[in-house]
């Protein structure tokens, strides 16, 4: 009995000094007072003087599956930023309007100085088709030799300059009519899928926590953006990666914004 006894003991003393303990994949019972090199890919177990465990440690990830563990808790960052800022919309929305109507009433009040900004380059326009026709009539002038003294010579360098700054102001003012239409265009989108979100708020309180449906998720497209989105017969510019709600004749639909490839 007493040999029995010094043997269950002297197999017990490396067991009531360990501290960390696991069994590896081939069943093998590893135990020490650090974490053993045969626990690193399994269960390990912090373990008290008299074998009860303290802790669990889940094994040490593979570099796939910590790359996976980032990713997720990447994405799920970026579900609880969008959850919030949602959340912030929605209560923004619901506290800056008080009926459907004040939707429209702030949409044209936003509208109201890109119209300006047309009829000013539209009326800019006119005296420089005007003007242009001019300097076209006068370098013809020129190119035809009948000078004052019949004798053909180039046209002046002032209007030569000056036909190539109003041609120039031209062009500039052509880009800034049509950056205007499309800043229209995303400002009625925009201004629709707001009133569709207070409505639908308005109506079920607890939409404040649930996503808008994908297609009414719309951002004011961005002109000069690194990217292009069809809407209807038009191509606009927009910030690439982003979706857009698209208004036509067939009724509201997303598109994305995409770079070209070539």
């Amino acid at each position: 009995m007493k040999r029995i006894f010094l043997l269950l003991a002297a197999l017990y003393v490396p067991f009531a000094g360990a501290a960390y303990k696991c069994t590896d994949e081939k069943g093998v019972t590893h135990i020490g007072d650090t974490p053993p090199a045969g626990c690193a890919s399994v269960m390990m177990y912090e373990i008290s003087r008299s074998g009860a465990v303290i802790r669990n440690i889940d094994p040490t990830p593979t570099p796939g599956e910590l790359k996976a563990r980032q990713e997720e808790d990447a994405r799920r960052k970026e579900a609880e930023k969008i959850a919030a800022e949602q959340k912030r919309k929605d209560l923004a929305l619901l506290s800056s309007y008080s009926n459907e109507r004040e939707f429209d009433v702030a949409r044209d009040r936003n509208i109201e100085p890109l119209n300006g900004r047309i009829y000013n380059s539209k009326d800019r326009l006119k005296a420089l088709d005007k003007r242009l026709k001019e300097l076209d009539d006068e370098m013809e002038f020129y190119k035809a030799g009948k000078s004052k003294t019949s004798k053909a010579r180039e046209a002046p360098m002032s209007v030569t300059h000056e036909l190539q700054r109003l041609r120039n102001e031209k062009d500039s003012l052509d880009k800034s009519i049509a950056s205007s239409e499309r800043e229209i265009e995303a400002l009625k989108v925009r201004f629709d899928a707001d009133k569709k979100r207070w409505v639908d708020l308005k109506a079920d309180p607890t939409m404040r926590n649930r996503q808008p449906d994908a297609t009414a998720a719309t951002i004011t497209m961005i002109p000069g953006g690194a990217g292009t989105a069809k809407c209807a017969d038009k191509v606009h510019e927009c910030q690439a990666g982003q979706a857009y709600l698209c208004r036509d004749r067939k009724g509201n639909y997303r598109v994305d914004c995409v770079v070209e490839r070539r």
